[in-house]
């Protein structure tokens, strides 16, 4: 099994929920987070002074899968979050060893 974790735009957010239940998937996670990559922020103006918003709203996705379904997933989540700009995100995955439902004690790919 596999988590794959997206940090996307805000907006997307719901084309990418979209896209990754067309290819099957069951549920996901979201949080909503902030930070920066290489667009470091920028600079606004308000009520005629200007500072710096260091840290740009995103929103995280995170979905645990078989691993037959990552490369489906990756691909749905690249698809539907690109615009093309500085910012788009990043799809990050990891491996899962063990996974446990808790209200019915399952585990492994039965608790996903």
């Amino acid at each position: 099994m596999k988590k794959v974790e997206a940090i996307i735009k805000p907006f997307k957010l719901d084309e990418v929920k979209e896209a990754l239940q067309e290819v099957g998937l069951q549920g996901i996670t979201v949080i909503e987070a902030k930070g920066f990559g290489r667009q470091k922020g920028h600079t606004e103006l308000y009520r005629g002074a200007e500072y710096v918003v260091d840290f740009l709203p995103k929103v995280k996705i995170e979905v645990v899968i078989p691993d037959e379904m990552v490369e489906a997933a990756i691909e749905a989540i690249r698809k539907a979050a690109q615009t093309g700009r500085i910012g788009d995100g990043k799809i990050f995955v990891t491996n899962v060893e063990e996974v446990i439902r808790i209200r019915t004690g399952e585990t492994g790919a039965d608790a996903v």
